[in-house]
């Protein structure tokens, strides 16, 4: 019985054997397909996961490139930057990370809890910045704390520096962090998140050659994200060099004579359209956008009635006042409305039907030649000369001489002015132009607008004998090596087409302003230097509007002050326009900027004269 007991379970056992085989075998077929799949097929893929667990890529920003004077002064720099940054892949615990960093760093909790919830748009792989510019003495709490900060990491970038503070801020512009607008716009395509870019000014014109290409560093790890080693290194190629036309000191210099006053001016080189200065005041600090502003500093700067952010010599359009003055006498001149020896009689008022026109000068000015009209700023000269030339005369010789028109400055928001003539009137409101219109824009009011650019523009041209100029503020840019990318050259725009013995007979006039007894500037002559100006005011309010005399005037309400200026006066070099908004008269408050300037740009030791100055 038992032997025959054992054949019969023998089959049971062999069954069982080749089921476990089988199955030993589909078990052993399936960690074969499994390897095949994780070393075939998926082996780029768990390389990848492989490398970023064991290194890290670390962008490395490339510095902007420098701008200098035309000397080769410094105006912007770069300065190391310590930055405090986290990778995210590192860390379990955000919170326990903050509050083992906020004794070390000078932000709360609430602030890398925002900076945290910011950063998740980057990819796990790239740093989360927490902590910008921070100092020295930071920095080497955090590095003294690294155990206690697994996933923190310490970056050093190049940082925006201005050796000379809010010195032409307007002219070459600030810094901010690109928006998720730019970067989809397809114009950034080499930028990343958190990235700076130009805002306005230069920095925002020259971007594509101050940027610079970013660089790389990939790290080893270890399993706590320690740095082990340099694996590889790309390093980053600078922006290039860019050369301006403007003289650092005469920047300064100008700057300077404002004071704290409001307004704009422009110093051109005559000969080549050259920007020497470009000022427009008040300031800001554009230290504040190159590290980061805070809302507060900018709910600041944008809620300044004096507009600290708006660059006046492009963008701030005024009336000219007296200045056009000399648009006014070009014009009567050259269509034979008057000679430079007609003579008006200045009762000091000039009358059209039932309207009055009063000249600044309420006694007048008695009987009055061209030269005497500009010396001492006669407004009834150039009510009736005005009216006889007509306002498109008037309005074809100002755009001659660049006025109504974009000068295509290197700079946007070059603004166009305003240069009316009959024509326009019936286009902007469908109604004929009246005689009472052309002799108020014959003085540079009503609807007469200009800016400080191109009011030394057309300086520029009455000096040089009819050329307008291009304004140029790029003089040459070069890459690292010295390779030169760019060299302005000077542009002729237009010909004003003006007659040499007119612009003579102008001239002799703006020289009399300046240098003889009575002339509106005269307190702002130069002794070394002789040189030839108009001044000018301009009204903010309608006359009709305006507070009586008798009593003090709100700083809202007073007169612009204008001049506009050449020197030296027989051979020209350079042209100058001043605005000093507010400043009630052009003799007194913007003249005197002139002379400063002047003063040092042919380097003279002067100091100013004693005595008030009137007039318009």
């Amino acid at each position: 019985m038992a032997l025959n007991t054992g054949w019969s379970a023998a089959p049971d056992l062999r069954k069982r054997f080749l089921t476990a085989s089988l199955l030993a075998l589909g078990i052993f077929l399936l960690l074969v397909l499994r390897l095949w799949y994780l070393q075939v097929i998926s082996f780029n893929q768990y390389r990848d996961l492989s490398e970023k667990n064991r290194t890290r890529y670390i962008p490395i920003t490339a510095p902007r490139g420098p701008i200098y004077d035309r000397n080769g002064l410094v105006l912007v720099e770069n300065r190391p930057a310590f930055d405090i940054s986290v990778l995210r892949q590192e860390i379990e615990n955000p919170d326990e990370l903050f509050s083992s960093l906020v004794p070390h760093l000078d932000v709360d909790i609430d602030t890398l809890r925002k900076r945290w919830t910011a950063g998740s748009r980057f990819p796990k792989y790239r740093p989360v910045p927490l902590a910008d510019d921070v100092s020295r003495d930071t920095l080497e709490k955090v590095l003294e704390h690294s155990f206690e900060l697994p996933g923190v990491l310490t970056e050093i970038r190049p940082l925006r520096s201005y050796p000379h503070g809010d010195l032409g801020a307007h002219l070459l512009g600030y810094l901010g962090e690109i928006t998720e607008d730019e970067l989809s716009s397809g114009q950034f395509q080499n930028y990343r998140p958190n990235d700076f870019v130009g805002k306005s000014g230069l920095e925002k014109t020259l971007e594509k050659y101050l940027k610079g290409d970013d660089g790389e560093r990939r790290v080893e790890v270890d399993v706590q994200g320690k740095k082990l080693r340099i694996l590889k290194t790309l390093e980053p190629a600078p922006g290039q060099r860019v050369f301006l036309t403007i003289r650092q000191d005469l920047q300064q210099a100008a700057e300077q004579a404002f004071g704290e006053q409001a307004g704009a001016a422009v110093v051109l080189d005559v000969r080549t359209g050259e920007v020497l200065a470009m000022v427009s005041k008040p300031s800001f600090d554009p230290a504040l956008f190159a590290r980061g502003i805070t809302g507060q500093e900018w709910i600041e700067l944008i809620q300044n009635t004096r507009h600290p952010l708006t660059n006046k010599a492009l963008k701030g359009q005024y009336p000219p006042g007296s200045v056009f003055k000399i648009v006014t006498a070009l014009a009567a001149l050259q269509s034979g409305a008057a000679t430079p020896q007609t003579v008006v009689y200045c009762t000091g008022e000039h009358k059209i039907g039932n309207r009055t026109f009063r000249c600044w000068k309420r006694g007048g000015h008695g009987p009055t030649d061209l030269k005497k009209a500009l010396k001492e700023s006669c407004d009834v000269w150039f009510y009736q000369a005005g009216q006889k030339t007509g306002i498109d005369r008037i309005a074809a010789t100002a755009r001659s001489l660049g006025m109504g028109q974009s000068l295509g400055f290197s700079l946007e928001g070059d603004r166009d002015g305003l240069i009316p003539d009959q024509q326009w009137k019936k286009r902007q409101f469908g109604q004929r132009w009246y005689d009472g219109e052309t002799v108020i824009s014959a003085i540079g009011q009503g609807y007469v607008l200009a800016t400080p650019l191109q009011l030394a523009t057309m300086m520029s041209a009455l000096a040089n004998g009819g050329k307008v100029l291009r304004p140029q503020i790029i003089k040459q840019i070069q890459d690292v090596h010295g390779t030169v990318h760019f060299e302005a050259k000077p542009e002729i725009i237009r010909i004003a087409g003006l007659a040499p013995a007119h612009l003579l007979a102008v001239r002799q006039g703006l020289e009399a302003v300046v240098n003889e007894p009575g002339g509106t500037a005269w307190q702002s002559r130069l002794k070394e230097v002789h040189f030839a100006g108009k001044t000018g005011t301009s009204q903010v309010v309608k006359q009709k509007e305006r507070l009586k005399k008798e009593t003090v005037v709100p700083y809202q309400f007073r007169d612009h002050a204008l001049f506009a200026a050449y020197a030296p006066a027989a051979r020209p070099e350079v042209a100058i326009a001043v605005v000093v908004e507010h400043g009630s008269h052009g003799g007194s408050a913007a003249a005197p900027i002139a002379k400063a300037i002047l003063a040092r740009y042919f380097e003279l030791d002067t100091q100013e004269d004693s005595g008030t100055q009137t007039g318009n």
